[in-house]
Order: structure tokens, then C-alpha cells, then sequence
């Protein structure tokens, strides 16, 4: 099986910083999946909070393929969290018209950093137990919240942030330390919502701040001969702790660029000066602020 997995956020919301076209059209995400399972491309990463996307991948049908979904927010005041659990993992089956999921994330750590949280763990192992997830975990931004949650929650997934900007969750070790402790890793925002495609004129000026990384970028990217698609896809592909690779694509032809260019010679090209820490640069939820 193949280390990707689809991203879906973009089937059921406007989304991305380079999406030009908006929530992707019905028929395109049939020619997507249908592409993705012909490549042996079985992992779909969802979210309820995505949408509609769950519903309309449930109607395409998608019981050749491994289902990673994520809870919403844990609401204020939730009394009865295990009910509340249950709703929300029935009601997800039942929009993706299969019979369980493969993986079920808690979408905010602060869900269980929180009051509630134990109990929020709790309900997630009865519903292992019962059969309708095989697997539990979490959604992290920051590898800092991997300390915290390591401590209470025993996971069987972590998804986390990882590019070729954005390397914290290398950094800080915890990329190793999981692995190393059986976690399965899944990592997003190889392309930063898209920011690390666009082409030099089309950067929005907000990011003008690290023009000296986008000038060495494109400098480099032209004197290696090499797009920016793979550029971006050769550093997690060289990380053999990585289990899922979650991409999302605007169209069919998209993703067959992202097949054909998983398929390269690996890049050996040095991209260390393309590294940041800066919250406002490589985290997407900082851009409108």
C-alpha cells in the first residue's frame, strides 16, 4: 500500500491558501478516488468538521480504503461524553456508509488537556473495544503538546504537521520517540495548504516577511531542475518513521503529478536554509492575524 493517504478536507469546504477553484466539484472527487485506488493509494484522512466531505465520499463508496476520521470539539458542558463520543462516531459511519473506522482522532489536544479529558479517553477505548474504530489518537499542532498528552493518553495515532519548512516534529525528537514506541505516524502539510506550490508572482504579500527563504527557494529549485512538488514531497518521503503522508489535491491531474513525482529519484539537494520556527510563517491558523 502506498505511504499516501488523501486528504479531504477540500471536498467538503473552500479551502487552502492556493485554492482557486473552492470546494471541489462531485464528479472530480470520483476521478480522484477512483485514481487513488487504482494506485494503490488506500488511506482517506476526514474529519466531521470537513463539511460535507464525509457524505460525499461515503456516496462515491470507499470500502476499499482505510478511513481516518476526527471528532470535533468536545462542547461546553457535555455531560454525558461517552454518548457524546458515540453520536458523533455513529453518525460519521453512517455518512460514510461503511461498517467502522480505521482511525478515530481527536482533533484538539486541548480536548484532552482539559477537565473532561479523561473521561473523553475513556469513551474512546469503549468505542475501540466495541469494534466501531481500530484505532485511537490525535491531531497534534505544536510536538510541545506531545509531552502532555504522552502522559495520559495511550495512542495508537498521532497526525501531526511536517514540511519541508516546518521540521519541529524531527527537531524535537519526537518523530523518533514515537516510532520507536509503535505509534502510527501521520504527517500533513507537506505543501503548507498549498503556499509552497505557488509560483514566485503569486505569494501572497503578507508572506513578504521571508522573502530571503522564497528568493533562495525559487533560486534553488531553478538551478537543481527540480519542481517545488517534489522538492516538497522528498523530504517526508525520506523519513522512514512515517507511516501516512496526508496530501490534499484540487483535481485529478494534481494528483497524478503527486503519483508520478513520488515515483523520482530522491532529491539529495540540501534544503536546511528553507527551515523555520516562526508561528506566524508555519502555522496556517496565524495567517489571517
Amino acid at each position: 500500500m502506498s505511504k499516501l493517504s488523501i486528504g479531504t478536507v477540500q471536498f467538503g469546504l473552500s479551502y487552502g491558501i492556493a485554492n482557486q477553484a473552492g470546494k471541489i466539484d462531485k464528479d472530480e472527487v470520483k476521478k480522484i478516488l477512483q485514481l487513488a485506488k487504482n494506485s494503490n493509494i488506500l488511506s482517506i484522512d476526514t474529519a466531521i468538521s470537513y463539511g460535507d466531505s464525509e457524505k460525499i465520499i461515503g456516496e462515491l463508496g470507499i470500502n476499499d480504503f482505510q478511513i481516518v476520521s476526527k471528532l470535533p470539539d468536545l462542547p461546553h458542558g457535555c455531560d454525558d461524553i461517552y454518548t457524546w463520543v458515540e453520536k458523533n462516531v455513529k453518525s460519521s459511519i453512517n455518512r460514510l456508509r461503511i461498517s467502522s473506522l480505521y482511525g478515530l482522532l481527536i482533533h484538539n489536544s486541548e480536548n484532552i488537556l482539559g477537565s473532561y479529558g479523561l473521561k473523553l479517553i475513556d469513551a474512546l477505548k469503549m468505542i475501540k473495544l466495541r469494534g466501531l474504530v481500530k484505532k485511537i489518537g490525535i491531531s497534534i499542532y505544536d510536538p510541545n503538546e506531545c509531552e502532555k498528552v504522552m502522559k495520559i493518553f495511550e495512542l495508537d495515532i498521532i497526525q501531526a504537521p511536517l514540511n519541508i519548512i516546518d521540521r519541529r516534529f524531527v527537531a524535537s525528537g519526537w518523530l523518533s520517540r514515537l516510532h520507536s514506541e509503535g505509534v502510527e505516524i501521520h504527517t500533513r502539510s507537506v505543501f503548507l495548504q498549498g503556499l509552497l506550490l505557488m509560483p514566485r508572482f503569486r505569494i501572497p504579500k503578507m508572506f513578504d516577511k521571508w522573502n530571503e527563504i522564497w528568493d533562495q527557494w525559487f533560486l534553488n529549485l531553478k538551478k537543481n531542475n527540480i519542481s517545488a512538488l517534489e522538492a516538497c514531497l522528498s523530504y517526508p518521503l525520506s523519513l522512514p518513521q512515517i507511516d501516512k503522508l496526508v496530501i490534499g489535491v484540487d483535481n485529478v491531474s494534481q494528483l497524478k503529478d503527486i503519483i508520478l513525482k513520488t515515483k523520482s529519484k530522491k532529491s539529495k539537494i540540501d534544503w536546511s536554509f528553507m527551515i523555520s520556527t516562526d508561528q506566524m510563517l508555519i502555522n496556517p491558523t496565524n495567517w489571517k492575524k
